[in-house]
C-alpha cells in the first residue's frame, strides 16, 4: 500500500465484517418476514430460530476481527457514541425476546423479537454512515439502502425457504415483492448521490455489482413471482429461485460495499513548505 493524495482501500474491515452485514441484515429481514406472515405460518419456531441464528453468526464473525478476543465486552461501554455499541445492546435484547418465545412458545415474543430486528439492521445502517473517512460509507443514503437491503435479503430467505416446506402465502409474496423494489430505489438513489462524491475505482467497483442488484436481484425474481402465480405448478420452484437470487444479489453487493468499494478520500496538501521563506 502506498499512502499519498489518491485515494486508497481501507483494510481494516475485511471479509468477517461483510459477513457481519450479509448474515445481520438477512437475519433481521428474515424475522420481520416472519412477522408480516405470522398469521399464516404454522411452523414459526424454525423461522425465528433461523434468524437469530443468522444475526449470530455474523455478530460472531466480527469478533473473529478482535486481536484481544477477551476485549469484546469493551463493545457494551459506550452507548452514547458508537453505533457499534448500540447495534451490540439492540441484539442482547432481541435475543432475550427470540430465546423466550421459543421457550415459551409465545408468539408474541417473537414478534416482539422481530421489531427489535428493525433496530438491529438500522443500527448497521448507521455504522456504515459514521465511518466519515469512506465516501462510499458515509453517504446519508446509505442507511436506508442497507435497511432494505436487509429485508429484502431476509424476504428472499423467508420466501425460498417457505416454497421448500410447503408453499409461501400472500403476506410474505407481498413482503419480497415490496421489499425487493423498495431496495433497488434506495440503491438508485444512493448511487446516484455517489456520483461526483466517490474515487473512479470505488464506482468501478459498485457499478457493476449494482447492475446485478437490479436484475439478478430485481427484475428475474418478480419475473419469477409473476410467474409462480400465472403457472401454480411452477410456484414452488419460482420461489425458491426468486428468493435466493435477491438473496445472493444483496450480498454480493454488500460485500463489494465493505470489502472492494471501501476507498477514502485521500488528501490534499494546498500550501507546502518552502525552505528559506518565511
Amino acid at each position: 500500500m502506498s499512502f499519498g493524495p489518491n485515494p486508497w482501500q481501507q483494510l481494516h474491515w475485511d471479509e468477517r465484517a461483510a459477513a457481519n452485514f450479509m448474515l445481520g441484515g438477512t437475519g433481521a429481514g428474515l424475522l420481520v418476514a416472519w412477522a408480516v406472515s405470522s398469521t399464516v405460518t404454522p411452523d414459526w419456531q424454525g423461522y425465528l430460530l433461523a434468524g437469530m441464528a443468522c444475526i449470530a453468526l455474523g455478530l460472531g464473525a466480527v469478533w473473529l476481527e478482535i486481536g484481544r478476543k477477551l476485549r469484546a465486552i469493551h463493545v457494551f461501554f459506550h452507548p452514547q457514541t458508537s453505533w457499534m455499541t448500540r447495534e451490540a445492546m439492540v441484539a442482547v435484547i432481541l435475543f432475550g425476546f427470540g430465546i423466550a418465545a421459543l421457550g415459551s412458545g409465545l408468539r408474541a415474543l417473537g414478534i416482539a423479537a422481530a421489531l427489535v430486528a428493525l433496530g438491529f439492521v438500522y443500527c448497521q445502517g448507521r455504522i456504515l454512515r459514521a465511518s466519515k473517512g469512506i465516501p462510499a460509507w458515509r453517504e446519508p443514503t446509505v442507511t436506508a439502502f442497507i435497511v432494505t437491503t436487509g429485508l429484502a435479503e431476509g424476504g428472499g430467505a423467508f420466501l425460498a425457504a417457505s416454497a421448500l416446506v410447503g408453499g409461501t402465502q400472500l403476506p410474505g409474496l407481498a413482503f419480497f415483492a415490496l421489499a425487493a423494489v423498495a431496495r433497488v430505489l434506495a440503491w438508485s438513489r444512493y448511487r446516484a448521490r455517489l456520483e461526483h462524491g466517490l474515487s473512479k475505482r470505488a464506482l468501478d467497483t459498485l457499478n457493476p455489482a449494482g447492475r446485478i442488484l437490479v436484475q439478478l436481484g430485481t427484475i428475474v425474481p418478480l419475473v419469477l413471482l409473476l410467474a409462480g402465480l400465472a403457472l401454480p405448478e411452477f410456484a414452488r420452484t419460482a420461489g425458491i429461485f426468486a428468493g435466493l437470487a435477491a438473496l445472493s444479489a444483496g450480498w454480493y453487493l454488500k460485500f463489494m460495499l465493505v470489502t472492494r468499494a471501501a476507498f477514502n478520500q485521500g488528501f490534499a496538501l494546498p500550501k507546502l513548505p518552502v525552505r528559506g521563506s518565511r
